[in-house]
C-alpha cells in the first residue's frame, strides 16, 4: 500500500476542498469506508463532512417540517428536487445541527463560506428556508453533524496511512449515490476497490 502517494498541491500542506478516503488500516471504526469532504483545515484542525452516510429514516421533507420551517400539509408541494435531496449523517460532532453542501450559486453574507469553485458550505437555517421555498441552491446536500480533528491531529492520521485524499469536485458531492462515493474516490485516487478488499485480508 505504501506505493500510492496522495496527490495533493504540495504548495499547500492544509486539504481544504479534498476528498479523504479511509485506508483499510483506519483504526476508528465510526470512519471505516468513509469518504470526508474536508471543509475547512488549518493549523488549528481540520472540519469535513462525511459524504457516503445516508440519514437513516429521515428525508428533507421529513426534516424541513420537525424544524418547522414547513407546515405538514405544504410537503407535497415541495419542488421534486427538494423531496429528493440527499440527508447525511455528516460526522459524529453536532448531529442535531444541519450543514449544507451546495453550489455556488446561493449565497448568504456572514454565513456562506466557498470552499473552492463549485462548492460552499452554509450552516444556518436561512438555506433551508429557501430551499423550501424554491430559492435555494441548483446542487444540494445536507448533512448532520460533522467530522473535527483537532490540531496535528488529521497530519498524524495521515502519515499513520489511515486516509489518502484526492481533490474533490461537484459530481462527486452532488450527483453521485451516497453508496457509490466510496468506490467512486478510490478510483480517482487510481485505486481499484476490489484490489483494495484483496489486500485487506494480508494485514
Amino acid at each position: 500500500m505504501g506505493s500510492f502517494l496522495p496527490s495533493y498541491d504540495t504548495g499547500s500542506p492544509y486539504l481544504d476542498g479534498q476528498v479523504l478516503v479511509a485506508m483499510p488500516g483506519m483504526m476508528d471504526e465510526r470512519f471505516a469506508r468513509s469518504v470526508i469532504y474536508i471543509c475547512a483545515h488549518s493549523a488549528e484542525g481540520a472540519m469535513g463532512i462525511v459524504l457516503n452516510r445516508p440519514a437513516a429514516n429521515l428525508n428533507m421533507p421529513d426534516l424541513l417540517v420537525q424544524l418547522e420551517i414547513l407546515p405538514e400539509p405544504d410537503r407535497i408541494r415541495l419542488p421534486q428536487k427538494v423531496g429528493s435531496m440527499q440527508v447525511l449523517m455528516g460526522g459524529p460532532v453536532e448531529t442535531s445541527r444541519g450543514f449544507v453542501l451546495h453550489s455556488p450559486d446561493f449565497h448568504l453574507a456572514q454565513s456562506t463560506l466557498p470552499i473552492d469553485d463549485s462548492i460552499c458550505l452554509t450552516a444556518t437555517i436561512d438555506i433551508l428556508r429557501a430551499i423550501a421555498r424554491g430559492d435555494g441552491p441548483e446542487n444540494a446536500v445536507l448533512a448532520l453533524g460533522y467530522a473535527g480533528w483537532g490540531a496535528g491531529q488529521l497530519e498524524m492520521e495521515l502519515q499513520a496511512n489511515g486516509w489518502l485524499n484526492c481533490p474533490a469536485d461537484a459530481e462527486l458531492v452532488f450527483n453521485t449515490a451516497a453508496d457509490l462515493r466510496y468506490e467512486m474516490a478510490l478510483r480517482r485516487i487510481g485505486i481499484e476497490p476490489a484490489m483494495l478488499s484483496m489486500e485487506t485480508g494480508h494485514a
